[in-house]
């Protein structure tokens, strides 16, 4: 067996500090950074505020990271807080990761690609519907215009369905190409960033969801809807298959009108064909993402899923 040298050691020791400021172990090629730009993104710094060159950015567009060049926010989702810094009441799904700020008190994100920081992320202050403010720092940020769409990758669309257990759901979503990420979570209660033994209580009024992000060139909300009702028994009312309660219960909880229609349009061919449909559907809110031991589940345990299995509907 090798020897640890004082080499190796140090180099473990960097891997550890990596992963838990959020930064991936494996070198990747990323853009130079200047000073400025590498004293916010690398060290966690902050520029002044009311200095940043996209404070006032109305533009439309798409702004990425500085470091990796992946896709952050929509300018759709850019608000005027007056804080000094660009502001963003929505990112890009599965763009933005969030981490506990050594602080105690504030949440910090990142790129969710390269671990590169952002700034802070705050909830509850009211200055839109979202309640919500992705606080960003513009020296870790580009802009792309909108007419410039080769230099930006497609823009994700999210959906989010409800059909009992998440891990079924979440493991045959991901099968599908086009489908970028399948997230096991929370939605629809009553409680801020719910936990699964608070859900399984029943009194909270979370569904077990999970929310896809999709690349709409290569799929479409309509293909993953059809799919939804195929894995799952929609004519259940009290949860699905041997999971019974209201967590359980079957939802798609859609983000738009055209969702909404497109579901209510599938769900009437359903009852055309003969079906009982017990399928609820509810405008989205705020979806929580479970904890990591939900994430992958059926990957990591090497299973197939006990409740849901396709057949074929439509």
């Amino acid at each position: 067996m090798k020897k640890f040298t004082v080499a190796s050691s140090i180099f473990l020791v960097l891997v550890f500090i990596r992963l838990l400021q959020g930064e991936p172990v494996m070198d990747q090629k990323y853009n130079q950074l200047t000073s400025a730009e590498e004293y916010v993104i690398i060290k966690k710094g902050t520029e002044r505020p009311f200095t940043g060159e996209l404070l006032k950015n109305k533009a439309k567009g798409t702004y990425i990271c500085r470091r990796c060049d992946k896709p952050l926010y929509r300018s759709e989702d850019k608000f005027e807080s007056g804080c000094g810094w660009p502001s963003f009441d929505d990112e890009i799904p599965g763009a933005v990761k969030r981490i506990p700020d050594p602080d105690g008190h504030r949440v910090e994100i990142v790129c969710n690609n390269c671990g590169g920081h952002l700034g802070h992320v705050f909830e509850g202050e009211g200055f839109t519907s979202k309640n919500t403010r992705h606080c960003v720092n513009s020296v870790s940020m580009k802009f792309i215009p909108a007419e410039d769409n080769s230099a930006v990758a497609p823009v994700l669309q999210r959906a989010i369905f409800a059909g009992g257990c998440f891990w079924g759901v979440e493991h045959l979503m991901q099968q599908v190409d086009g489908v970028k990420s399948a997230v096991s979570g929370y939605i629809g209660g009553t409680v801020d960033n719910p936990g699964y033994k608070l859900v399984c209580t029943g009194t909270t009024g979370h569904f077990e969801a999970v929310e896809t992000s999709f690349d709409p060139a290569k799929t479409s909300f309509d293909h993953l809807a059809r799919l939804f009702f195929e894995i799952h028994d929609f004519s259940q009312e009290d949860g699905q298959g041997p999971d019974i309660g209201p967590q359980y219960r079957s939802a798609v909880f859609y983000i738009d009108d055209q969702q909404k229609a497109e579901s209510e349009k599938i769900i009437e061919e359903l009852k055309q064909k003969g079906h009982k449909v017990a399928t609820l559907l509810i405008a989205a809110s705020k979806f929580w993402p479970a904890e990591d031991y939900h994430q992958d589940y059926y990957q990591k345990n090497g299973k197939a899923p006990y409740c849901h299995r396709r057949r074929k509907i439509f």
